[in-house]
């Protein structure tokens, strides 16, 4: 792991097609340790969330090209490797777990290692069998939110101010209402990710999200079952 971080940190210091061409070497050797990792943690996953289903690296991994024709930052090259395990893969539009490797000390909520579990952009209408969910479950999805471990947070960047309308406010799951992206988020250090164990670890952290992605899931699958 030493050695992608490493190599990720030049890349984000040297953004740029002359310097990566004259580099590539080390990025193949950066990514092919980075899906020796992949491998063992989609076959780790499978082990406690089967629904999963048979993947491939290529279902679940991320080009390294950025697409920059619509965006003012024009760098070439994401500074980070991407890992989406969840039914069907990163384009099914089922709720998953994700692994985000890339230096410390970014910027913004993205550019640190972290891991994430849910549906970071929620479809309108599963947004809103989810709120239906959690207004007409109790506490449910409360317990299910606290038995992934003080560890996970739920990503709140994108909540509403306000409970939507046709919700029920002043009642004790307002703030799951608000919600806009069902995701729990945890923050990884070097030293977690240089750990010989980090595959073990992951996967613990991960399995104890699975109650959580499994009732993101059930709203998508209802969602479509409308359609």
């Amino acid at each position: 792991m030493e050695q992608i971080l490493e190599f990720l940190e030049q890349l984000r210091q040297n953004n740029n097609k002359f310097w990566f061409d004259a580099h590539r070497a080390e990025y193949l050797q950066a990514k092919n340790t980075f899906n020796e990792i992949a491998v063992r943690l989609i076959q780790g996953i499978r082990k406690f969330d089967p629904s999963i289903g048979p993947l491939t690296i290529q279902d679940c991994s991320f080009r390294i090209n950025r697409d920059i024709r619509f965006s003012k930052d024009k760098s070439p090259y994401k500074t980070h490797f991407g890992l989406f395990v969840c039914p069907g893969g990163k384009k099914s539009g089922f709720s998953g777990y994700y692994f985000h490797v890339t230096p410390e000390n970014g910027e913004s909520q993205f550019e640190v290692p972290l891991l994430a579990a849910g549906d970071y952009i929620c479809d309108p209408k599963v947004l809103r069998i989810l709120r239906e969910d959690i207004e007409l479950g109790g506490d449910e999805f409360d317990s299910i939110v606290k038995s992934a471990g003080r560890r996970w947070y739920l990503d709140k960047s994108q909540s509403l101010k306000r409970v939507p309308q046709g919700f029920t406010a002043g009642g004790p799951n307002d703030e799951y209402l608000k919600l806009r992206n069902f995701c729990l988020m945890t923050v990884l250090d070097r030293e977690f990710l240089t750990s010989p164990d980090l595959v073990d670890n992951l996967l613990k952290l991960f399995k104890k999200t699975k109650p959580f992605v499994a009732y993101v899931n059930r709203a998508i699958e209802y969602s479509r079952e409308e359609e």
